[in-house]
């Protein structure tokens, strides 16, 4: 069968990603083995590596339950807060996992942490917490300026490539994507199919990184509307993108 992507729902807010193809299975960011083993058991499933984005708990805390109980190859960043790696990945390596036939590219996005990374192709995005719908990650350990940086690598991804984020977020980042761009015809079209998903019990992921790039304040920080908000929220913004950027995740922050 062909690769399926689908989501199993952690903590409050997180997903794990478990990609196969029936038989099978790649886990992302497994930071509750309960839920996990759980999806791998209930579905027949194999699995045969994990793919780690960053070192925050909500990410990784599973791995270790998780090899007790299965045998996996663990590709993640090069930062010694991750124990667990057995293949440690930078900018522009090839991540293989040949039970799948799947092959990503990694970009560092650093940001949210020093060392996220993001794995992708053609086809797809595994974004962790750099990206979300509607909005990014909180600035913990890297600066405005690398996160714009990282984005901008982002932007750059094939634009019919599927987005899968590692959080929930979307509801609330529309909201205020919509205090930054409220005339954005888009945006609002998204935050209604957002709200009646949500209303249904239903995830608002993937996106594409197309939609993204038409409704999502942090990957517009050189459009006109953004900038211009930017300047009203707080009168010493320069406009420069990595201002914006951190004008506007300040804002964000305390909305």
């Amino acid at each position: 069968m062909p690769l399926q992507i689908d989501p199993i729902p952690a903590f409050e807010t997180n997903y794990i990603w478990a990609i196969h193809n029936g038989r099978d299975c790649a886990l992302v960011d497994p930071g509750s083995a309960a839920e996990a083993l759980a999806f791998l058991g209930q579905n027949d499933l194999d699995l045969c590596a994990i793919l780690l984005t960053h070192h925050h708990a909500d990410h990784i805390g599973g791995v270790d339950e998780i090899l007790a109980h299965k045998n996996a190859l663990i590709w993640g960043p090069d930062d010694q807060r991750i124990p667990r790696v057995d293949r440690r990945v930078a900018e522009g390596d090839s991540v293989t996992v040949p039970e799948l036939d799947l092959k990503l590219t990694v970009l560092e996005t650093p940001g949210h942490t020093s060392s996220h990374i993001v794995y992708f192709n053609d086809d797809l995005l595994l974004a962790g917490d750099t990206l979300f719908s509607a909005g990014c990650g909180r600035l913990f350990e890297g600066s405005a300026e690398q996160m714009q940086s990282s984005l901008d690598k982002l932007s750059k991804v094939p634009g019919d490539a599927e987005v899968y984020c590692a959080h929930e977020y979307t509801e609330d980042n529309c909201r205020f994507a919509l205090a930054v761009e409220p005339d954005n015809s888009d945006l609002q079209a998204w935050a209604r199919e957002v709200r009646r998903r949500r209303a249904a019990g239903q995830i608002t992921l993937p996106t594409r990184l197309d939609h993204e790039r038409g409704t999502n304040p942090f990957l517009r920080t050189r459009e006109a509307a953004v900038v211009a908000a930017a300047k009203r929220h707080d009168s010493g913004c320069d406009g420069q993108p990595a201002e914006v950027l951190a004008t506007i995740r300040r804002w964000k922050d305390h909305f």
